[in-house]
């Protein structure tokens, strides 16, 4: 192992993985984080200053016209009145906060989380495979996951100060251990 590199490894259901992750891929997972931030909080603010945005018409025609193959479930979103005003609430303003965790490296991981939840839902109802099943909306999804899992709230982020905040003398993802799954 070089100075400029550090070895990963991973095992999950019994297979492990190992990379070597150069120093310079730190500025990288940060760059990701700072990009979906900046993506996600744009989007968020104009929904939300412009006024007017409304998932309903989405719902119920996009999925259809586009063969979904959850258009059902979408179309059933869009029927449900109570529903609709909440995705309406939440599409915009989790833009927002999901976009501010990002930007300042707060709740990182539990904001990459709801960042990826959000682009699975805008793969399926934006679906179009006539060119592969990967696209931008696919591609999002697995950047907020890898910010999620190189915990890249710790790279100039808040969330460094926040786990180690002392609560009677132990840090709180010492206290907390469960905390680490929305901090990083």
């Amino acid at each position: 192992m070089t100075n400029n590199e550090v070895t990963l490894p991973s095992t999950i259901g019994g297979l492990t993985a190992s990379g070597k992750l150069h120093t310079l891929s730190v500025w990288f997972i940060l760059a990701l984080r700072l990009m979906m931030g900046i993506a996600f909080f744009q989007s968020g603010f104009e929904k939300v200053v412009g006024g007017g945005f409304s998932a309903g018409g989405y719902l119920t025609g996009a999925t259809v016209a586009n063969g979904s193959p959850v258009a059902d479930l979408f179309v059933a979103m869009g029927e449900t009145a109570w529903f609709v005003s909440f995705v309406n609430v939440a599409v915009p303003w989790g833009e927002v906060l999901i976009g501010l965790g990002l930007l300042v490296g707060a709740l990182t991981r539990l904001a990459a989380f709801w960042g990826a939840f959000m682009m699975l839902m805008f793969y399926l109802g934006n679906w179009d495979v006539g060119h592969g099943y990967i696209n931008g909306d696919f591609a999002y999804m697995l950047v907020f996951l890898s910010v999620a899992a190189f915990g890249a709230g710790r790279i100039f982020g808040l969330d460094t100060y926040v786990e180690q905040y002392d609560i009677d003398g132990r840090p709180l993802v010492e206290r907390y251990p469960w905390s680490r799954y929305l901090l990083g």
